[in-house]
């Protein structure tokens, strides 16, 4: 009878969980439901989180305790935690882990945590310029040559770290957790892991990290994230759609008769899919039938205005698994042959490298409207303005396009190669321009030279661009302004020439043809020598007043 009592007590002492022992889960996940069920498929390399926790090495602190606040001696450190969800069932997906320290401090190449050089944080420069320094731990004898330094250097659940090359320089220990089950990871200050989704419950599912850091002997909680990824049976697709003068493409409004390209992303990041055979179903929703294609880009065109629906199914075939054999009839054994000796038998076995096909699917509501299709510039002309323009030349561009009016014509003037804009320039354009697109833009020069133009039209959708290399030419000898100076600079050349030609003749007359002292003649004789100059000079010219040939023109 006392040996079924103690039996019984044992019984009773094994079912009971001791007050000491922390499992995983009790220390790892804060958020559990009573129906949740841990009864997953195993993942690859991963534990169960029913094993027993070293709360002595690594002390566990419940949320909201103020110990978190004080973990790191340089100030509360965050944590952040991405992944590449979603990810299609059957292929990786990657969890990337990274510390984000305090302002002013880093990890250095030793893997300590040190002040960061002329950095200034609202507490002023720091004396020591270290945060840890790890390094110098572990040289310290009492950690390197304790009576048991390999105590230090395990996991919270016993296992000893990885000795690789440089692994006393990783002073982190991350410790993640999904689907019931655990895993560690020694670390600096960004880790990740990578799990096979191929026995993950399909939808959406918890990672949770928890990241220790070392502190003399034992490891002190840092920092605790978790989020949510996505495990899908459909593969995950995304399309791109762009056209030539569409003026905005995320509004999924485009213009008729232009071709529209569309771009199918899968988002695929582990290449499950790489060996897959993939094909492309696409309905335009414009009655023009169903196209496949194994091109992820296709270009169709709209010929109508309105409002059309556009679908596109993704299929590929990927590595799953095999269907369970259909249960045959027995077969009657003859009576030569053993039932064992059936040949049958080999048939009923399952092919390994069975295949499955998977779907994506993408709908759109695209809206086709009219729009700017073309431009082009047919004529470049020079203008001669009636006023002398000593700075500006001035250029007509003579434009045509197709489609609907525009609102508004802009410039950009830049150096011969298109790359550094020199003037931009901006017009609206009025609405009784008429049916025919048909414009004159005029824009000046700075300068003789080489010019690229850009020219603009636009409307309230599209947006139509053409460019040309303009020449502008310097300023032509004939020109009205050179044309006056160079008249003024003759005339007073011409005054210049005729007075000392004259005052030469008068000497010379003077010299030897004296004037007789008579009073009768003395006061013509400065215009009888005048005349003769005149006649000697310009014998042929009959002009007596030389501004009635003037005529109309530029000046």
């Amino acid at each position: 009878m006392e040996r079924l009592c103690f039996l019984g007590f044992l019984l009773l002492a094994a079912r009971l969980p001791l007050g000491a022992a922390k499992r995983f889960h009790d220390v790892l996940s804060n958020e559990r439901t009573s129906g949740y069920m841990r009864e997953h498929n195993q993942l690859s390399g991963w534990s169960s989180d029913e094993n027993d926790w070293n709360e002595k090495l690594y002390p566990v602190w419940k949320r909201g305790d103020p110990r978190w606040k004080n973990s790191s001696r340089g100030g509360h450190v965050q944590m952040a935690l991405t992944s590449d969800s979603p990810a299609l069932v059957g292929s990786n997906i990657t969890f990337v882990v990274s510390l984000v320290f305090p302002r002013c401090q880093k990890e250095d190449a030793n893997g300590n945590i040190v002040y960061e050089k002329n950095c200034r944080n609202d507490t002023g420069p720091a004396p020591d310029p270290y945060v840890y320094n790890w390094t110098a731990w572990t040289e310290d004898g009492d950690w390197e040559n304790g009576t048991n330094p390999s105590h230090h250097n395990v996991f919270p659940d016993g296992k000893p770290f990885p000795h690789h090359p440089g692994w006393r320089k990783w002073n982190f220990v991350y410790v993640f957790h999904t689907l019931g089950q655990y895993f560690q990871k020694l670390g600096r200050c960004s880790a990740s892991v990578s799990i096979n989704t191929a026995n993950v419950t399909v939808g959406p599912q918890l990672m949770e990290v928890t990241v220790f850091g070392r502190h003399r002997r034992t490891y002190v909680p840092i920092a605790k994230v978790k989020d949510v990824y996505v495990v899908t049976d459909q593969i995950p697709v995304f399309v791109t759609m762009s056209q030539k003068n569409d003026r905005n493409s995320s509004d999924e409004t485009f213009l008729r008769d232009l071709p529209i390209m569309f771009d199918v992303f899968i988002h695929d990041p582990s290449h499950f899919l790489n060996e897959s055979a993939i094909y492309y179903k696409w309905n335009f929703g414009d009655n023009t039938g169903l196209f496949v294609s194994n091109s992820h880009t296709l270009n169709h065109t709209y010929v109508l205005n309105g409002t059309f629906s556009l679908n596109l199914t993704v299929q590929a075939a990927v590595p799953g698994p095999c269907p369970s054999p259909s249960p045959r009839p027995p077969t009657p054994t003859p009576p030569l042959l053993l039932a064992g000796d059936n040949p049958l038998e080999l048939g009923e076995i399952p092919d390994e490298d069975c295949q499955i096909n998977r779907y994506g699917y993408f709908k759109a509501i695209i809206t086709i409207v009219e729009g700017i299709l073309e431009v082009n510039i047919i004529q470049m002309t020079n203008v001669q303005m009636p006023v002398p323009q000593p700075d500006d030349s001035l250029m007509d561009f003579v434009v045509t396009c197709q489609g609907t009016l525009p609102t508004e014509v802009c410039t950009i003037i830049s150096d011969p190669t298109c790359q550094m804009a020199q003037n931009t320039v901006c017009d609206a354009v009025e609405a009784d321009v008429g049916d025919m697109c048909l414009l004159t833009v005029r824009r000046a020069f700075t300068g003789s030279g080489t010019y690229c133009v850009n020219l603009t039209l636009r409307d309230d959708v599209s947006l139509a661009l053409t460019s040309t290399l303009v020449s502008v030419p310097g300023r032509d000898p004939g020109s009205p302004l050179r044309m006056a100076n160079g008249a003024l600079v003759s005339v007073s050349c011409l005054a210049i020439f005729v007075t000392v030609i004259a005052l030469l003749v008068y000497k010379k007359h003077k010299e030897y043809k004296p004037i007789e002292n008579n009073t009768g003649i003395k006061g013509k004789g400065l215009n009888v020598f005048l005349n003769h100059a005149k006649v000697r000079f310009f014998p042929g010219s009959q002009e007596k007043d030389p501004l009635l040939k003037n005529q109309p023109g530029i000046l």
